[in-house]
This record gives C-alpha cells, structure tokens and sequence, in this order.
C-alpha cells in the first residue's frame, strides 16, 4: 500500500489548491461582474463537476507520461483528484447558499485562503522550509487571482 501514496498526495495536493484557486477566483469574477447568487451557485457547480473531470483527466495523462507509475497508482492519483477538487469547490456553496451575497463572497475569501495558508505551513514543514517562505509564495498567487478575476469581473460589467 505504501506505493499508492504518492498519488493520494497528488490528487489532494493538486485537488486542494486548484478546487480553492480556480473556485475563489469564479466567485469573486462573477460577484464582480454580476451581483448574481444563482449564476456564482452555478458556477461552482460547473467547477465541482466539470472541473474536476478535467483536472483529474489532466493528472491521468500526466502520470502516464512519466511512465514510472503503476496503473493503481495512476488512477489512484485520478480519482483523489477528482474526489479532492468536487469536495474543496463545493465547499464554497455553504457560504453562498446560506450567506447574503457581499458576506458570502468574504467567507469564501477568508475559507480559501485559510485552507491554502494551512496547506502550504504543512508543506513547508514536510519539506523543511521556511514556512513564511512558502505561505507568502502561496499567498501572493491567491491574491493575484483575486485581484485579476474581480477587476476582470468588473471590466466585462462595465462593456457588456
């Protein structure tokens, strides 16, 4: 069993960070661009289910052309993905469906963020770095998504 873990770090790893990346950067763009609960709900529906395959069938192919990695560890690392990703983008429907809007787009910010903060101290100690290091690293890309999606939402509101 200790070969399968490997890709279970994989696909919570890769799982974790694009489900919270690509999820707060949906929700803070379409706040942004439409002021709409039922359009941001969908959208994380769309990157829970959609998504999710994608990224999973991303992880597949890109284990096998390592061509180091067994079957079971290739469609171990597919399905936490895919597990990984549907679970941490869905998450961010509790803020939504039971938050006003303006609320929930700050609780998914603050969960997001969070998560990827904790994350990256983990990993920082696992790979004996210097977890300020690797937080502010982490911490920059998240904010730069943030900033990018919501000024994107805002410009494709104002020409549209």
């Amino acid at each position: 069993m200790k070969h399968l873990k490997h890709p279970l770090k994989t696909g919570f790893s890769f799982g974790l960070t694009s489900g919270i990346i690509t999820t707060l950067g949906l929700i803070v763009g379409l706040h942004s661009g439409t002021q709409s609960k039922s359009i941001i709900l969908g959208g994380i529906l769309t990157i829970a289910i959609a998504d999710a395959f994608s990224d999973a069938l991303g992880i597949h192919i890109s284990e096998e052309s390592e061509i180091k990695h067994s079957p079971a560890e290739i469609w171990t690392a597919t399905i936490s993905t895919f597990i990984f990703k549907f679970v941490f983008s869905a998450s961010f429907l509790i803020p939504v469906i039971f938050l006003s809007l303006d609320l929930a787009v700050a609780a998914s910010i603050a969960w997001g963020t969070a998560l990827i903060l904790l994350f990256s101290y983990l990993l920082a100690r696992q790979q004996k770095e210097k977890p300020l290091k690797v937080i502010a690293e982490h911490l920059l890309i998240v904010l730069a998504v943030i900033a990018a999606t919501h000024y994107t939402g805002e410009w494709i509101a104002g020409r549209f």
